[in-house]
């Protein structure tokens, strides 16, 4: 009979050499998948002891030539469907792919469903019936252009689902990814060798090395598709798995897990002992990015990387890959190297030099397998966890120690507990770099085209090293985000899900941020004295602010005695954001309103009177008000005359933008009865100074 093994990208050469070595001959191997003949007998082994098929599926029959639905509902019929199940059992129908006239996969499956039904009534008056959930049996159709192929589902459940995890981390790879993994490291070769996973997390690689190495049956617990069809034989199935049995062995095993997460450690532990190995893998808390030496005797390291998912952000990556580097070399002479990973640019801070690569698909991921040799010419090769990409880095690292002790009266003076230390001074460094209590956000602006992206890289990576060390900070205290023109919604966009917040102060106002998840971290540094202009002169006012953000004006607005205050954005994160400030702060009134909406639509509809009023927009936004986008510079005026109708006659508004190279139309103003006062200067404080054009600043009243 004819087979088809479903694998992921990457597996497939293995595969092809486990089913060989199974005694199965081999026919076409292809992307993701090989096809096999064997007797029923042989494909009831190779699903007990597949460790890289997902799936098992017997191949009833094919055809190239399935335009629509009249092709392929004559192509199911044809099929002898009595060999494989009767009336009195229940079927189901999986289908995928499309074609220009079949469309839909879901229609694909009801063209077969209609078929077998068919051919049932046909052959034995009466039909079989459909069960989603139980069936007996599941049928199969695949459709690429017009080749269509009709299979029986054989193994059943995944195979890659060995039973023995019921929890996992982050990230995960699948066990048949794991296994193939193990194979590709070289381990097996010498199994009495040390195998050591940093990075271990749920445990799945140490489990399969060892089921592997002790040659157990994978499948051993698992109930077959198979064994609801015709001719199958309990007794001489029993006999197959006793066989197998048999040919395990049993020997010593040097097994070591570690990983920084003690949760996903107790996981590992709970999975190991499920799978019986309890006794044989050892689990160590320790952060991969502080390596010391686990063995004496060489051995193999295996591991799953972090890439994102697993860490909070790219400042942990590039310490960790800095750091392992640096113990490999330091601790780990002789011994093999096999890591998974996602990033060119990570592996590079290795500073190794690699003997193989291997592609893979981890799901959606593309990854690659980097196998390395730590003979004497790598470890010999000098290395520190602080070794830079580029000499002139350091004048980055000095000019942000400069910068901070400039700084630290002023700091001090005024009780700052988040400021701008660095901001483009060193043309080649182009990020800013933001403190908060014993944390700090980098902002990497876009770098020049004539500057390469791989040396652009590079130099972040650099800078993200040395802030580091130069600010005594945690690299998981770090914040990295690339800094782009937003529109319209894009700047309200989730970056991550760590919801890691604080609460910093400024002049007597406490405020809720976040440093990870979103592009801003919800208070904007360099309107600082502008909030607090709006804190000094709020009393016995009625406040709006429009472009609220997290409302963080709102609040200054409030503390300062505001007779009333109005906080209007479009988002509702946000401005449940702003509330959560009030609340902070203890300031709850009916007098503090917030409401949702399109703040040019509102102000364009805008009714009563307003004595101070803060109007921050984007430089460009979306919005239904504007027959094209929202331009701050071309457009300010068409906001100066619906300002101008709720502002009070002796009301002041402080406009503020963004945009450089802004120019105030004083010429639309007086038209409108307004005049403008520049405070530019005064708005900026200390810690913005190296950037004049940070923001621009007016005060408007009625002229």
């Amino acid at each position: 009979m004819l087979f088809i093994a479903l694998t992921s990208i990457g597996v497939e050469t293995l595969l092809v050499d486990e089913l060989t070595e199974l005694g199965a001959k081999v026919v076409k191997q292809t992307i993701g998948s090989v096809r096999f003949e064997a007797d029923s007998l042989l494909a009831q082994k190779i699903c007990l002891m597949s460790r890289f098929a997902t799936r098992v599926m017997l191949l009833l029959t094919e055809s190239n030539d399935v335009k629509g639905k009249d092709e392929l509902y004559q192509l199911v019929k044809q099929v002898a469907w009595q060999d494989w199940f009767g009336v009195s059992q229940s079927f189901a129908v999986e289908f995928n792919g499309t074609n220009t006239l079949l469309k839909n996969s879901q229609f694909s499956g009801m063209v077969v469903k209609d078929a077998v039904v068919d051919y049932f009534n046909e052959v034995a008056g009466e039909r079989p019936n459909v069960s989603k959930d139980t069936p007996n049996v599941r049928i199969v159709g695949k459709l690429n252009k017009t080749q269509a192929a009709i299979y029986i589902d054989y193994s059943g459940p995944r195979l890659s689902d060995r039973g023995y995890r019921t929890k996992q981390g982050q990230a995960p790879i699948r066990e048949h990814l794991a296994a193939a993994l193990v194979k590709r490291s070289g381990w097996l070769q010498d199994p009495t060798k040390p195998l050591f996973d940093p990075c271990c997390g749920s445990g799945t690689l140490l489990i399969e090395a060892a089921s592997m190495a002790l040659k157990q049956i994978p499948g051993l617990q698992k109930e077959f598709a198979f064994q609801t069809l015709p001719g199958f034989r309990p007794a001489k199935f029993k006999e197959l798995k006793d066989e197998l049995k048999a040919q395990q062995v049993e020997q010593n095993l040097w097994l070591i897990g570690s990983d920084i997460d003690e949760k996903v450690l107790d996981i590992a532990k709970q999975n190991a002992r499920r799978a019986g190995f309890a006794e044989r893998i050892q689990f160590n808390l320790q952060d991969a990015s502080k390596l010391n030496l686990v063995a004496k005797r060489p051995g193999v390291i295996l591991s799953n990387l972090p890439y994102g998912e697993r860490l909070g952000g790219m400042a942990e990556l590039v310490n960790l890959y800095r750091n392992i580097g640096g113990a490999l070399k330091q601790y780990y002479a002789d011994w093999q190297v096999a890591l998974l990973g996602t990033d060119d640019s990570l592996f590079n801070l290795l500073k190794l030099v690699k003997a193989k690569s291997y592609k893979f698909k981890n799901g959606p991921l593309d990854v690659v397998l980097n196998t390395y040799q730590l003979d004497a010419r790598q470890v010999s090769q000098t290395h520190r966890a602080t070794t830079l990409h580029f000499e002139g880095s350091s004048a980055f690292a000095n000019r942000l120690k400069k910068n901070k002790q400039a700084l630290k009266n002023w700091v001090k003076q005024n009780e700052i507990e988040a400021y701008r230390v660095y901001d483009a001074d060193i043309p080649e460094y182009n990020v800013a770099v933001d403190i908060y209590p014993a944390h700090a956000v980098i902002y990497e602006y876009a770098a020049p085209k004539n500057i390469d992206d791989n040396v652009a890289e590079k130099r972040l990576q650099d800078v993200i090293s040395l802030t580091a060390q130069t600010l005594e900070l945690a690299p998981e205290n770090i914040a990295v985000k690339v800094r782009k023109r937003q529109k319209g919604e894009e700047q309200y966009q989730v970056l991550s899900r760590q919801d890691r917040t604080m609460t910093v102060t400024e002049f007597g106002a406490q405020f809720k941020v976040n440093l990870f998840d979103y592009l801003d971290t919800g208070l904007f540094l360099d309107h600082r004295l502008a909030r607090r202009y709006i804190q000094q002169h709020a009393k016995d006012k009625r406040f709006l602010n429009l472009f609220s953000y997290t409302g963080s004006a709102s609040v200054h607005a409030a503390v300062g005695g505001a007779k009333s205050v109005v906080t209007v954005d479009m988002s509702k994160t946000y401005l449940k954001w702003a509330e959560e400030n009030f609340a902070l702060n203890r300031l709850r009134s009916p007098r503090f309103r917030f409401e949702q909406a399109d703040c040019l639509k509102w102000l364009e509809h805008a009714q009563g009177q307003y004595d101070l009023i803060f109007l921050d927009p984007p430089t460009f936004s979306n919005s239904k008000r504007m027959q094209e986008v929202f331009d701050v510079q071309r457009d300010h005026i068409q906001l100066m005359t619906w300002v101008k109708k709720i502002l009070s006659p002796k009301g002041v508004l402080l406009f503020s933008n963004n945009k450089r190279g802004f120019k105030m139309d004083e010429v639309g103003l007086m038209g409108l009865g307004l005049k403008a006062e520049n405070i530019s200067d005064q708005t900026i404080s200390p810690d913005f100074k190296r950037n004049k054009q940070i923001h621009n600043s007016w005060l408007i009243t009625h002229g």
